[in-house]
């Protein structure tokens, strides 16, 4: 009451005032948790796809997880871990990387990056992230093995460029005394005709591979269609599936093999002393290119170096790095396809006489085009790219155009990556590729193809055939320790 007089009030509902800053701000925070609950779901897809093998959708829905949470490790470090088993390196390392840069406190990133580092041999690196595990971990058992092997290589590796000469070096073959190597009296198994290897001697050397025997070593020693093959990465008895559906090689029924015949597989050892051994049986008509797998960096970490030293002795392993150096990095057929192991180049204006002037008797470059031949991939898109195996890079179909038109090629062949039919072919016909080890590592699923090039105009066809039973051996069984455990 005022002055005598009443006081009439119109009570309205209370709005509080609220900064537009604020509401924005908790729309923002809802989003963001709607965000990360749609994100964890697709991790949960992405880790389904994993658990079956599924490798390329679990990348797919990893990618989509990190689009809506782009600041989670996890996520980072699981498309990681999808990329090794893919063999892309390089994205497996920017993954683990970028895990670090989320939270630098992530473990399974280190882990990841090393494992990495492994597979692209950079040991050093390596060696610093397993170290710092270690550290964080004092009690981890596994974490100081890891580290205590990958120190011991890195030693192995500075003992070893500390003692090189640089006088030539002398070959294997120098020390060896074939003639004085007795063959015992129990040996029952394929032996050498007068010292020559006769068709005879390999059907009864595969036949004696089959049922897991050992060649001698003084034999180990001596040892209008083409048909293009490509991976088999010690798959021995899918090797021997695809001579029983193409026919034996021979003078009329030629070969070309087209690079990583060993490590992975832990029929390495059968697979390349077969393969050498119908190279020196028909020399003209069964071909044999260098892959990035015939390299010792490799051999060393997927298991042929620990398969030869297991299997036979530290110098036959020697000797087969000596051979893996002279094998050719792609072969020209009719002046109208080249073959090669991995691919096209990182730079414009590479001709088939710059091919022939490499000097391929060494390990491979870091760059170039050895490199190139051995390690590069195509891609849909034009230009180039970084590679996603962290080696050489990746090419577009323009970069296919332009080489085959300067060398007046139709098409390249070329194979190092797993296809889930066996095949594929790209840039609009003229990029094929050729893998021929089905279910890869018995984990995979996928076919296996080889092609038969016809006729005057070499045109391809593709024939498909799935994975033959073989021992209980698994892959990788003769591999370094770390790479076995470093994929888990």
């Amino acid at each position: 009451m005022t002055n005598g007089k009443k006081l009439h009030l119109t009570l309205r509902p209370l709005r509080q005032s609220i900064p537009m800053a604020h509401i924005s701000e908790n729309g923002s925070e809802k989003k963001m948790a709607e965000g990360g609950n749609d994100a964890e779901l697709l991790k949960e897809k992405a880790n389904k796809y994993f658990k079956e093998k599924d490798y390329e959708n679990a990348i797919k829905y990893y990618s989509e997880a990190l689009e809506l949470n782009p600041s989670n490790a996890i996520y980072y470090s699981n498309r990681s871990l999808a990329y090794l088993r893919t063999e892309c390196y390089g994205y497996a390392l920017a993954d683990a990387t970028k895990a670090l840069e989320v939270d630098k406190n992530y473990i399974k990133g280190y882990y990841r990056r090393a494992t990495s580092n492994m597979a692209l041999g950079k040991f050093k690196a390596a060696l610093k992230d397993y170290e710092t595990v270690v550290r964080v971990r004092p009690n981890d058992k596994d974490a100081r093995m890891k580290y205590q092997e990958c120190n011991k290589i890195v030693k192995q590796k500075a003992f070893e460029r500390a003692i090189a000469s640089d006088e030539t070096k002398k070959s294997v073959v120098d020390s060896l005394d074939i003639e004085n190597m007795t063959i015992e009296d129990d040996y029952t198994g394929p032996k050498l005709e007068d010292g020559k290897v006769t068709l005879k001697f390999m059907k009864e050397m595969m036949d004696w591979f089959k049922d897991q025997k050992k060649l001698h070593r003084k034999c180990a020693y001596q040892t209008e269609k083409i048909t293009i093959c490509g991976d088999t990465h010690g798959q021995y008895y899918d090797l021997l599936n695809i001579f029983k559906l193409n026919g034996l090689p021979s003078d009329t029924n030629p070969y070309l093999f087209n690079g990583d015949f060993v490590d992975r597989g832990s029929f390495s050892v059968e697979v390349i002393l077969t393969l050498f051994g119908f190279k020196l049986l028909y020399p003209n008509n069964f071909h044999l290119l260098r892959g990035n797998h015939e390299t010792d960096n490799m051999n060393q970490m997927y298991g042929f170096e620990g398969e030869v030293k297991a299997k036979y002795t530290a110098q036959m392993f020697q000797l087969f790095s000596e051979v893996f150096q002279w094998l050719p990095l792609a072969q020209c057929i009719n002046n109208k396809v080249l073959v090669m192991h991995g691919g096209l180049f990182s730079e414009d204006g590479v001709t088939l006489e710059d091919l022939r002037k490499i000097d391929r008797n060494r390990q491979p470059p870091d760059s170039g085009p050895m490199c190139d031949l051995l390690w590069s991939d195509p891609q849909p898109q034009n230009g180039r790219s970084i590679s996603k195996r962290g080696v050489s890079c990746q090419f577009g179909p323009d970069v296919t155009e332009r080489f085959l038109e300067q060398n007046k090629l139709d098409f390249i062949v070329r194979s190092h990556e797993v296809k889930a039919e066996g095949y594929e072919v790209t840039h609009s016909g003229k990029c094929i590729t050729v893998f021929s080890a089905p279910n890869y590592c018995d984990q995979m699923g996928n076919k296996g193809a080889y092609i038969h090039l016809r006729g005057s105009d070499l045109k391809p066809e593709f024939h498909q055939f799935t994975a033959v039973p073989h021992p209980n051996v698994k892959p990788m069984a003769y591999a370094n320790t770390l790479m076995q455990l470093g994929m888990m």
